[in-house]
């Protein structure tokens, strides 16, 4: 997206964001009057119970979902007025996708998974092939780039959907529950990853229920019944002796 962020560094303004849903004759209001900022190079956890609104903000920062009301501003530009083939181009180029569950071609090798946002982009076939062998060098698989989902662990296939969601070098990384799949050993390698990415510079936002994992971001938001119960700035570390 070409717009410029906000001079004080706000890459998401969400301002009175409703969501609705019509069940039969129940309304179901998943997010109840949210308004939050996040800045350029902030790691946030989005936590909270069951039902309380956190994988609906997700959907709806990734452009996966629009607010019933409310504004939702990425980049300074409203996403409620973008058409569908600007929204695709912006989930393909701004926003990098990690999901519980990886949502890897099962018949591709992990090389043609992480080229995939390139070919939707429209890359070059030896441009898509470089750049994905650099992301998988990157977490550690370059080795493996030929193996499919099925011949890895459950770790490996995370970092290869983690090689994936910044092959296009996306502003924010998004991670719904990156470790709910994963053992504790593991679980603490994508997550030290995770932090690896925010320290290149990216804006890392993730949905968890777990509070050690939560615990390793910058700002923690807890949500119930749709609202914010609490935003939290973690304190900085102390300085060394």
């Amino acid at each position: 997206m070409s717009d410029p962020i906000a001079a004080d560094g706000r890459l998401i303004e969400i301002v009175d964001v409703r969501k609705t849903y019509v069940m039969g004759e129940t309304e179901v209001h998943a997010l109840d009057g949210v308004s939050l900022a996040i800045t350029r190079g902030e790691y946030v956890a989005i936590m909270g119970p069951s039902g309380s609104g956190k994988s609906t903000l997700m959907n709806m920062i990734g452009c996966l979902d629009n607010p019933t009301s409310g504004s939702y501003r990425l980049r300074g530009t409203e996403i409620r007025e973008r058409d569908d083939d600007e929204l695709a181009r912006i989930r393909n180029q701004e926003i990098g996708f990690i999901f519980q569950t990886f949502n890897l071609l099962p018949r591709a090798d992990a090389l043609h998974n992480v080229e995939l946002p390139l070919i939707y982009a429209g890359k070059a076939a030896k441009e898509r092939r470089e750049r994905a062998k650099q992301m998988l060098d990157m977490v550690n698989l370059g080795d493996r780039m030929h193996h499919r989902p099925s011949e890895l662990s459950g770790g490996q296939r995370q970092r290869v959907a983690i090689a994936r969601a910044l092959v296009n070098g996306p502003s924010i990384v998004l991670a719904d529950e990156p470790t709910g799949n994963l053992d504790s050993k593991t679980g603490v390698e994508i997550m030290e990853l995770l932090a690896d990415i925010h320290r290149r510079g990216n804006t890392v936002i993730l949905v968890t229920h777990e509070e050690e994992v939560a615990a390793r971001a910058d700002r923690i938001i807890r949500l119930r019944d749709g609202r914010i119960e609490s935003d939290r700035t973690a304190p900085p570390a102390p300085a060394p002796p």
